[in-house]
């Protein structure tokens, strides 16, 4: 999705990257340092608090219902308060990290856990419509998919954290709560200074039923992906550490994890050419493969880590496929588009949090992720038929 490389840079290209990289940061922060990286501190956690997988579960799930709510939100809003957005982003998501941080007990932190996640869900569609408004912004092709990106870099970030800080996971969740403030100013910033907003009208909050049939195949298939990605991002971490992985292992994994979702910008290009029915297989397909394959080689470190860093890939190169198959449904909507698939998407990994929460005490690790490929798969097929792919 990037545009080619030329000597001759404009000067709306250049006006359109400090735009893009404030957008990378916040997505990077709200996603990566604070709402995914829930599944990375949880060992710690669990361990200092008393929290045992049902009720990790449990709070994952509830945090995924309100980011649903957050970016229910976005998805009336967006075109008319896209800064007021990114302001609520940077007060949930800093305020939620913060909270996690100096928690007393377990009820606290569940609390602010749930509360962190809505930064998640109002920066998604806030992003969108930002990069829509400003000129330099939108005339850049690619941006959209490079701010998306931004919660691969955010994994990282995490992960090294892990690695310097742990078992102190308070320092990692207020060095998250900072970096979250940090991004929303530099959006609010940037976005506002250069280049002119949209002189288009915004299109109208809610869109007509056809626009929503148009999305129908899409809403289900996000929904699945949501449920197969859910193993991974909560209880992944815990897989390794139960199959006998010490915490580097585990810590460098979810390292790969953001490595793979980095590397989304090198692939970019790659993925628009074969267009969105064929990147959601190529992409979601890695998501399912990976997700087995860590269920079974959870105590073999290189095969771990390339799973991971695959899944990464396949998760975040997916969820950008969302954003660009919406923009072609109907371009004017894409940020109310972006939110639902995005509601969707999370209200999905609720519920996949919860349900493998419940699975993981009653049978066992294997099951549970079997489970997820299998929803993994479903998604790819429910997407990928003729009537999706005429639309």
């Amino acid at each position: 999705m990037k545009r080619t490389f030329s000597f001759v840079v404009s000067r709306t290209t250049t006006a359109a990257w400090p735009v893009i990289a404030a957008g990378t940061a916040l997505i990077a922060a709200t996603y990566g340092l604070v709402r995914l990286a829930y599944g990375l501190f949880l060992v710690d956690v669990q361990r200092d608090l008393g929290i045992d997988v049902a009720e990790a579960g449990a709070i994952s799930g509830g945090a995924s219902l309100l980011y649903c709510v957050a970016a229910l939100v976005g998805f009336v809003s967006a075109d008319r308060h896209a800064r007021a957005l990114v302001v609520g982003a940077g007060l949930t998501g800093a305020g939620g990290a913060a909270g996690m941080a100096l928690a007393p007990d377990a009820g606290v932190f569940a609390l602010s856990a749930v509360v962190a996640s809505a930064g998640a869900g109002l920066a998604s569609p806030a992003m969108v419509a930002v990069l829509q408004q400003h000129r330099a912004t939108r005339e850049h092709r690619g941006g959209q998919s490079q701010v998306n990106a931004g919660t691969g870099p955010g994994l990282v970030m995490a992960g090294v954290l892990a690695l310097v800080l742990l078992p102190d996971w308070r320092a990692a969740w207020l060095i998250a709560a900072a970096a979250t403030v940090l991004a929303a100013v530099a959006v609010l910033v940037l976005s506002g200074r250069r280049g002119e907003p949209s002189s288009a009208s915004p299109s109208r909050a809610l869109p007509p039923w056809s626009w929503f049939r148009a999305h129908g195949s899409l809403l289900i298939a996000a929904l699945l992906m949501g449920v197969g990605s859910a193993a991974v991002w909560n209880f992944g971490r815990t897989l390794l550490a139960e199959r006998g992985a010490d915490a580097t292992v585990s810590v460098v994994a979810w390292i790969a994890i953001g490595a793979g979702g980095a590397a989304v910008l090198g692939t970019a290009g790659w993925l628009e050419r074969m267009g969105p029915r064929r990147a959601w297989a190529v992409t979601v397909g890695a998501m399912a493969m990976t997700t087995g394959v860590l269920a079974m080689a959870a105590t073999h470190a290189p095969v771990a880590w390339t799973a991971c860093a695959v899944f990464g890939w396949g998760y975040t190169a997916g969820s950008g496929v969302l954003i660009t198959w919406t923009g072609r449904i109907d371009p004017p909507r894409a940020a109310a588009g972006t939110a639902m698939l995005f509601v969707t998407l999370i209200l999905g990994q609720a519920v996949g949090a919860a349900l493998f929460g419940l699975l993981i005490p009653a049978t066992d690790f294997g099951f549970a992720f079997a489970g997820a490929v299998v929803a993994s798969v479903l998604a790819v097929a429910v997407a990928c038929r003729p009537r999706a792919s005429r639309r």
